[in-house]
């Protein structure tokens, strides 16, 4: 490791390492210099924080515990080969108002919308959290708000489609490309560039052009710092390893930003494994994709051979995207976070598994990161502590995976 701490990025270019920057038409330029100038303010402003961390403890729920899954540690320690197994501890971030992770970054960026003196936000969504989180942001502080969602996104996750109208918002449905995230982004993208005047597009996750991987980071960090705390008062000390979905990367980035300096914690990242290794099958950019743009950035994406944006699957709509936040990429080149995948199949099966040994139904996303903690749990001995992020819950998903497991009514 570089005697730099590996938290220092990004640079005053917007870039992490070699990746991120800003790759975007000239209309937005000034949109984008207005939001870093403002944020760089925000940023030392003591009553920004304050009003956030208000907002956090008394309207989102904040701080969301940390959960020892005893039942699921057993199941861990019944199939370990070496009589071992560590304890697995849930970061509850689906008792966060609204069922996940996504309030913590769309509350900041309200406020800073409310800063800039814009009245309207837009935003993105796959899975509806970040969505429903947007309305509900958008609700409290008084904005009007339209959210982008594909199409296939619409049907596979209707009950955030109700939540979001019921809050006030506009759900615009995208029926062009695949119809599912990466068409949204594109979309909401179009919209702001003929809006930026009074409009702020709240991205969601870690990616898009600088400064939102590190304004949605710094927003999301907060999960990371009362994992910390938790855990010094839980077991007396960090844990051995911490692991969190990735889709484009914010849940993650959240929880692993206050560790990566902590280099005997490891840090896993699990992505969607989808039906296959094969294209089109997966949604797995860090394991099987390439450095390219997308999306405003510069970060590994699924692309063919000419460098067009591959299609992807996964039976999770929040990690049905190609690319991933630019300081992912920047970890895994480093060596400072491993990256994994977790099948379709392996995702249900951890779904009904966290379900049934601990009475928490978890979203789809969170699922993956389920599968991974529990074999990698299995490996560890029984006097380590291993950190799930628990990411969202799966009120959302209960119809499709129902559909997916073969349920029935």
């Amino acid at each position: 490791m570089s005697a730099t701490p590996i938290s220092a990025v990004p640079n005053e270019l917007g870039r992490f390492g070699d990746y991120g920057g800003v790759f975007v038409p000239e209309t937005l330029v000034a949109a984008l210099t207005q939001l870093s100038e403002v944020y760089a303010e925000a940023r030392i402003d003591h009553a920004f924080w304050d009003e956030l961390e208000h907002l956090n403890r008394t309207f989102v729920g904040r701080a969301t515990p940390l959960y020892r899954a005893d039942r699921l540690t057993e199941h861990a320690r019944s199939i370990s080969a070496s009589s071992g197994g560590a304890t697995i501890w849930l970061k509850r971030e689906d008792l966060a108002h609204t069922g996940a992770h996504k309030i913590n970054n769309t509350l900041g960026q309200g406020l800073l919308t409310r800063r800039m003196g814009k009245k309207r936000i837009i935003a993105e969504t796959g899975a509806g959290q970040h969505g429903v989180a947007s309305a509900t942001a958008a609700a409290h502080l008084g904005l009007e708000c339209d959210v982008y969602m594909g199409a296939e996104d619409v049907r596979r996750q209707h009950l955030n489609v109700v939540r979001m109208k019921m809050l006030g918002a506009n759900v615009v449905p995208v029926d062009s490309g695949s119809r599912t995230l990466k068409d949204a982004t594109n979309e909401a993208m179009r919209d702001w560039m003929g809006s930026v005047d009074g409009t702020h597009y709240i991205i969601g996750s870690v990616v898009g052009p600088h400064p939102f991987p590190m304004i949605v980071r710094d927003f999301q960090a907060v999960i990371g710092r009362e994992t910390r705390d938790q855990c010094r008062e839980a077991f007396g000390g960090l844990p051995d390893a911490v692991v969190a979905c990735v889709g484009g990367g914010s849940n993650a980035a959240g929880i692993f930003y206050p560790f990566v300096d902590d280099t005997h914690v490891a840090l896993v990242g699990v992505e969607a494994g989808g039906r296959s290794s094969g294209a089109g099958d997966h949604a797995a950019p860090l394991s099987h994709g390439q450095p390219g743009v997308l999306h405003g950035s510069l970060s590994y994406v699924l692309q063919d051979d000419q460098g067009q944006t591959s299609d992807v699957h996964s039976c999770s709509a929040g990690l049905d995207y190609p690319g991933v936040g630019p300081e992912h990429a920047y970890w895994k080149d480093s060596g400072r976070v491993e990256y994994t995948s977790v099948s379709d199949a392996a995702a249900l099966d951890a779904f009904t598994q966290l379900a049934r040994t601990e009475g928490i139904i978890p979203a789809l996303e969170t699922a993956h990161a389920v599968a991974e903690t529990v074999c990698r749990a299995a490996s560890m001995a029984r006097n380590q502590h291993i950190v799930m992020n628990c990411s969202g819950r799966g009120d959302k998903d209960v119809q499709e995976a129902a559909r997916l497991l073969g349920m029935g009514d």
